[in-house]
C-alpha cells in the first residue's frame, strides 16, 4: 500500500463510504463498507494527538471522542480534492506551505482555543468554531499563523506527519 494521500482517500472511502448517505454505524455494523479492514486500534495515536492529549481517530463510544466524524469526514475530502482540484491544499499532506490564492483544509482541535473565548451564549459546538475562527484571524493578524503551519519537528517526526497529519496549532 502506498504511503499517498490521495491513495489514502480512495482506500479510505472504498471501505468507509461515509460520502453516500451511510452512516458510520452502518460501516462499523458491516451493513456497507468493509470498516473492518480499517478499523484501527482504539490505543493507536498519532504523533500529534499524542502531543496534544487528545483521543484517537479510532476511539469510538467514548466521551469526547471524534471518530465518528472523523471517520464520517474523510471521504468528503476525496469529495472536496476530486471537484475543487489543486485549488485546496491539503495541510500538511501537499505541503508545509500553502500557495497564494488557494483555499487550505487543515485538522483543527478547537479545545486549543475555546476557553480564550468568552462563550457569549453560544451553544458548544458554535463556540467551538468560534474560537477556531477568531484564533485563526488572530494568529493571521499577529503574524503567528505562519509558525504554526510550519511547526518544529524533527527530521523523523516530519515523515510520520506526512503520513499520519497534524493539527494545526500543536506544538
Amino acid at each position: 500500500m502506498p504511503l499517498d494521500w490521495a491513495y489514502f482517500l480512495d482506500d479510505f472511502q472504498h471501505h468507509w463510504p461515509t460520502d453516500d448517505d451511510i452512516y458510520v454505524d452502518f460501516v462499523r455494523e458491516g451493513a456497507s463498507g468493509n470498516g473492518s479492514a480499517r478499523s484501527g486500534n482504539s490505543r493507536w495515536r498519532r504523533l500529534t494527538e499524542v502531543r496534544v492529549r487528545a483521543k484517537s481517530v479510532f476511539h469510538f463510544d467514548v466521551q469526547g471522542s471524534v471518530a465518528k466524524s472523523t471517520h464520517a469526514g474523510v471521504p468528503w475530502l476525496r469529495y472536496l480534492r476530486r471537484n475543487a482540484g489543486r485549488q485546496v491544499h491539503f495541510w500538511p499532506f501537499d505541503g508545509w506551505e500553502v500557495p497564494a490564492g488557494h483555499s487550505a483544509v487543515v485538522e483543527v482541535y478547537p479545545a486549543l482555543w475555546s476557553p480564550r473565548f468568552s462563550g457569549e451564549g453560544r451553544h458548544s459546538h458554535q463556540h467551538d468554531a468560534y474560537s477556531t475562527a477568531a484564533w485563526m484571524r488572530q494568529a493571521d493578524l499577529d503574524g503567528t499563523l505562519m509558525a504554526f503551519l510550519n511547526p518544529q519537528l524533527n527530521p523523523d517526526e516530519r515523515e510520520i506527519v506526512r503520513i499520519e497529519g497534524w493539527i494545526l496549532g500543536v506544538a
